[in-house]
């Protein structure tokens, strides 16, 4: 048999169609439901589906009164706050093109993001950087636009241009993921697929408002299902959420491992009696913090494995449990593969993780960069670049890149644009970047260089945090003679991580 999962479509998504509309779709059944908790030591600030809802519909009056055409681009240079998901919701319920991004990225880093989107204004808060642009609409305007009389949800063709995320690309330049309105739509596959979310749940996300793991499966998809979502308040200390979850009653915790780590930490039981399960993803769980978090818990961890461009389409579940070292298995209505060179391989066989291109939550396309989009196309088939198996019960296990990305807490981050960063540093000759192991199942980024002399490490951080956001940052710095090589002169970043156990 041969490594294909396909057990049918998902429903398709109706038309007309509005991603907002879709994520706000039980505010008028359910008005005084409270939607959202920012949580603090001492209380809540609660949100309910009616106030969310007219706060969205009216930022879409106030960008559209604010000159902002329909399928135009406003930039998002927004913190940790309610007035993200506010501002990016209430920008796709006017048919505007948001584009979150992270906070942590640096001037220079949102002036290409400028140059390439040519973006209609800014969203901004004046704490976060941001290069100049002629229109920017602050913060504080954005909080008086809520208030406005609510705009009618501008629905049309599902398939139309909803918002756009950047990625890193392998070439080293960051690429603008362009995703349809339909993609909302796509994500109900995770309800029974990955989060086994009910509307009775009360889903708390560890994560930032302006982390998309946080936007997605933190607040939309909740909110898409009637749920409660519970975040806590910008500042939260880690160590402090345990007492949170079991002050604000959350049924299902969602993080990546890095957090789950920071949890089990401390040998002592973790009380959490409401707690059913909790949801892990951004990058790889490893087994041991599984079997930890169970015993600390009296709960399962379920894991889920995705790419900005078709989110997560693979995952563990209450109804379907991972076997071994799987990840899980498609979600239903998924149409997965895993291919060689030919098509795809014997069940069993290690491959590409494929993604068919009639999955409504694929991507549509890498702004300004469509021929790279289509490079990643086979057939019919959108290949991830990640390796996988398919065992003959459609369970996949991950076996890694094909390609030397880094993953840093969550972010996938390509050793191309740490290294041409580094590159412009006026001692540095060469420079390589990889992801090393510190102690068992942490990893950092490293920075490996050339140059006539070791260089003080406080100045290549002062350089980096200048010139790159904060989780693409190198955390170690390595001089060497001379950088591996291959007999084409070309770099080897595989073998860099030996030269960091070596130090």
């Amino acid at each position: 048999m041969l490594s294909i999962f396909d057990q049918g479509a998902f429903t398709p998504c109706p038309t007309p169609f509005n991603l907002a509309a879709h994520v706000m779709r039980h505010a008028a059944s359910q008005p005084d439901k409270v939607a959202l908790s920012v949580l603090c030591p001492d209380g809540s600030d609660d949100w309910t589906y009616g106030a969310l809802d007219a706060a969205i519909r009216g930022t879409a009056s106030g960008l559209l009164q604010a000159g902002i055409a329909p399928g135009q681009i406003v930039l998002m240079r927004l913190g940790n706050t309610v007035d993200f998901p506010l501002a990016y919701l209430g920008a796709i319920a006017a048919g505007i093109v948001p584009v979150p991004t992270s906070s942590q990225l640096t001037a220079s880093e949102t002036q290409k993001m400028i140059d390439e989107l040519s973006p209609a204004a800014i969203l901004r808060d004046p704490d976060v950087a941001c290069a100049d642009h002629p229109v920017q609409i602050d913060i504080d305007a954005l909080a008086a636009m809520r208030d406005l009389p609510p705009a009618d949800y501008a629905r049309g063709d599902p398939d139309r241009m909803a918002y756009v995320v950047y990625t890193s690309g392998t070439s080293g330049k960051p690429r603008a993921v362009a995703h349809a309105h339909r993609a909302i739509w796509a994500r109900q596959m995770m309800v029974d697929g990955w989060y086994g979310l009910t509307p009775d749940d009360r889903l708390c996300h560890a994560g930032a408002f302006n982390w998309t793991y946080t936007l997605g499966t933190g607040l939309m998809d909740p909110w898409a299902i009637g749920a409660t979502a519970l975040i806590p308040e910008p500042g939260t200390d880690l160590g402090d959420i345990p007492a949170l979850l079991q002050a604000h009653k959350a049924t299902i915790f969602a993080a990546a491992p890095g957090v789950y780590r920071k949890f089990l930490g401390s040998p002592d039981r973790l009380d959490l009696p409401h707690l059913r399960h909790g949801l892990s993803a951004g990058e790889k769980l490893p087994r041991e913090l599984h079997a930890r978090w169970t015993s600390a818990t009296g709960t399962e961890l379920y894991e889920a494995y995705g790419m900005s461009e078709c989110s997560t389409f693979i995952s563990s579940s209450p109804a379907h449990p991972s076997r071994g070292e799987a990840l899980g298995q498609p979600q239903p209505g998924r149409k997965i593969a895993i291919l060689g060179p030919d098509g795809p391989v014997p069940q069993g066989d290690e491959g590409t993780i494929a993604v068919h291109r009639s999955d409504p939550g694929l991507m549509l396309t890498y702004l300004n960069a469509p021929d790279e989009a289509d490079a990643k196309m086979q057939g019919d088939w959108f290949l991830t670049g990640d390796q996988g198996a398919m065992a003959v019960d459609s369970q996949i296990t991950y076996l890694g890149r094909d390609d030397d990305m880094m993953n840093a807490g969550g972010y996938r981050v390509s050793p191309v644009e740490v290294e041409d960063a580094l590159a412009k540093h006026p001692r540095i000759t060469q420079v390589g970047a990889a992801q090393v192991e510190v102690k068992k199942n942490t990893f950092v980024i490293a920075a490996f260089y050339t140059g006539p002399e070791t260089l003080d490490e406080g100045e290549l951080r002062a350089y980096v945090e200048a010139n790159l956001a904060r989780y693409k940052q190198p955390r170690a710095f390595v001089h060497l003679e001379t950088l591996p090589a291959g007999g084409n002169g070309k770099l080897l970043r595989r073998a860099l991580p030996a030269y960091f156990k070596a130090q």
